[in-house]
């Protein structure tokens, strides 16, 4: 006889099913490094899917708060031309083409318990991401970029285009991002500097000190700093 606290429990199969989908909990640590990696999957991705056909290049995007149902992207792309365009892209599941192929081929079978769960599994299987443009704008119509309000972490903020368009995005970090990349593409493509307002300039683009004149022009300034620290020290103190 075995011991009834050594006996093996008998779980029904569903049991055992639902226990092997609990997903496993990531560690902290591996969390950027996965968003990030999923980030560069969904570029290359709507790339390959919505840009590419065009001879577009997708250089930035972001994910944003929209009304409709599905996700949204805020992205910004040059064309052949090299115009720069901003646009909204909704991201919607659809189904492969030859689905509806493999959906009848299915239901000519029988139509057993089994066959019938493998016609789910293979639909399901056939479901993919469609990308579609909502909006598109030119970036040299884009006359400001109004942050609103930087001194709150607010993930808002608004295009003035002939119209305003107000774009809420998933952090304050994505907002300064796309910030960044609309200033650069602006000073490169269109040649002018774009007109920001509420936005903390910091995080925009380093002082002219650290982006023109290199690291040891820097260096140099910080050993100057440093000898006028140990001068003030060295000097003596009058005493009453």
């Amino acid at each position: 006889m075995v011991p009834a606290h050594l006996r093996l429990m008998r779980l029904p199969w569903t049991c055992i099913s639902s226990m092997t989908s609990i997903p496993l909990p990531i560690s902290p640590s591996a969390r950027p490094s996965l968003c990030v990696e999923m980030s560069s999957l969904l570029r290359k991705e709507m790339q390959r899917m919505l840009f590419r056909p065009e001879g577009q290049k997708l250089q930035k995007f972001i994910e944003i708060h929209e009304a409709t149902p599905g996700r949204h992207f805020l992205c910004v792309y040059v064309t052949k031309t090299k115009e720069v365009q901003l646009c909204v892209v909704r991201s919607q599941k659809s189904l492969y083409s030859g689905s509806n192929k493999l959906h009848n081929s299915q239901k000519s079978q029988n139509s057993g318990s089994k066959k019938k769960l493998k016609s789910q599994f293979c639909l399901s299987s056939c479901l993919e991401d469609s990308y579609l443009r909502t909006e598109v704008w030119l970036l040299q119509d884009l006359t400001l970029l109004d942050g609103r309000d930087p001194d709150v972490d607010d993930p808002c903020f608004l295009m003035h285009f002939s119209t305003v368009r107000s774009v809420t995005a998933f952090s304050c970090g994505a907002k300064y991002c796309m910030a960044r990349a609309l200033v650069a593409l602006s000073d490169k493509h269109c040649g002018r500097p774009l007109t920001l307002v509420n936005y903390d300039l910091a995080y925009i683009s380093p002082s002219s000190v650290y982006l023109n004149r290199g690291d040891c022009v820097v260096l140099m300034q910080i050993c100057f700093y440093a000898a006028n620290l140990v001068c003030l020290s060295l000097c003596p103190v009058p005493l009453d």
